[in-house]
């Protein structure tokens, strides 16, 4: 009898705690072989082109780039890794992005580490899951109202920054970068473009 190949996996969450006890659960599985951790964003890319993982677990939330922006690279970069993330924050924006990066999971960070073994199989089986609590609240919050510049500026807006310093990172006209943003504020139905940002986040549209 051939032996099963086991499933080899990257762990990408900042929290080292409950990474490190994810991994030691997880490598209890006879199928399900951890090869690379990674605490950041680019970290986690870079343990993947490394590592070549069959299925990558990442946290929505990470430093440097969060997890679909890892996931939306790993998908040109390395299309037969299978992408699952695990989220705190499950706003509802979130999981439409993920969906469109191609990711085939995304479950609550309250998952226990015997279901998520099972959901890893799942997707390296090609299958998608998609927590239903999670599903229901994207589909209640309806899409977002922002194009993806007015998105990308109110982004960039996030930490205060002046308009000047936006329009460089954004290579746009300071004018073109204040019309963005004043229509962003008035989509949004806010007072200023910090609310906007605030309730932009809230939803998962930035």
């Amino acid at each position: 009898m051939t032996a099963v190949k086991p499933v080899r996996l990257l762990l990408a969450d900042d929290e080292h705690l409950i990474r490190g006890a994810l991994a030691a659960l997880l490598a209890l599985e006879e199928d399900i072989m951890v090869v690379a951790e990674a605490a950041t964003g680019p970290e986690a890319l870079a343990m993947a082109r490394a590592h070549k993982p069959d299925v990558a677990v990442l946290d929505l939330q990470m430093p440097g780039a969060d997890g679909v922006k890892v996931a939306t690279s790993l998908r040109s970069e390395l299309p037969g890794c299978k992408v699952l993330i695990v989220t705190s924050h499950g706003r509802p924006g979130h999981l439409k992005r993920a969906l469109e990066a191609g990711v085939r999971g995304f479950v609550p960070k309250t998952v226990s580490a015997q279901r998520l073994a099972e959901l890893i199989r799942t997707v390296h089986a090609g299958n998608r899951y998609v927590d239903p609590e999670l599903a229901a609240d994207a589909i209640a919050a309806g899409d977002s109202p922002l194009t993806a510049r007015e998105a990308e500026v109110l982004e960039l807006a996030a930490d205060g920054a002046p308009v000047a310093e936006i329009a460089e990172r954004a290579a746009l006209s300071q004018g073109t970068v204040r019309n963005y943003l004043s229509s962003a504020v008035s989509k949004l139905g806010a007072e200023n473009r910090h609310a906007a940002v605030r309730l932009a986040r809230e939803r998962g549209w930035v």
